[in-house]
């Protein structure tokens, strides 16, 4: 189908004009199409991963090794979605050897929207081929970008206390009474 203008419109959900490979830290969500369960279930509020939710948090926590110049912080993968703290470091002379690896000594560095593309394509390359053929991520993904220690340490609470809330969750087609849209910024 040809690119018509008038259907084929993405607006961006991005900062307007801020650099996304930035050192700093930034609070993602990334859900499934249709919020599908595809990552196991929350009982008595603990969330239990399936075979599709283990390789979820295996290829989170692999992405510092693809991308050796993040860290990441507190995560959590529930039935529909996946939550997690990314940092990308400051880049100095002992993050220039790294890049190398990918055969590009003077590489740009790495953008959050680069880390979540390649985390996306895995899972789901690895979920369709091994689990669930059909399986597949929403188009877009959410972010915040983390600009004190204050909301650093309230969204990690938030993350870990995720599957405590699964009947309240905004990701929950269930959710009896859904908590308030970015709950955890108050």
């Amino acid at each position: 189908m040809p690119y018509n203008p008038d259907k084929h419109h993405r607006r961006s959900i991005r900062l307007k004009g801020y650099d996304y490979a930035q050192a700093g830290a930034y609070f993602v969500t990334v859900c499934t199409r249709d919020r599908v369960y595809w990552f196991g279930e929350v009982i008595d509020n603990q969330m239990h991963l399936n075979q599709a939710g283990q390789i979820v948090l295996t290829m989170w926590e692999e992405l510092p090794e693809r991308f050796p110049e993040i860290a990441i912080d507190a995560h959590v993968i529930m039935p529909n979605h996946v939550h997690g703290i990314v940092w990308i470091k400051p880049v100095g002379a002992q993050f220039i050897a790294p890049y190398t690896y990918r055969g590009a000594m003077n590489r740009a560095p790495t953008t959050l929207g680069e880390i979540v593309r390649a985390f996306k394509a895995v899972t789901t390359r690895i979920i369709r081929q091994t689990i669930f053929p059909e399986f597949a991520w929403q188009r877009n993904y959410y972010e915040h970008i983390i600009r004190s220690e204050e909301s650093l340490n309230r969204i990690r609470q938030y993350i870990l206390d995720n599957p405590q809330r699964w009947a309240y969750d905004r990701e929950n087609p269930a959710a009896t009474a859904p908590e308030p849209e970015n709950a955890w910024a108050s």
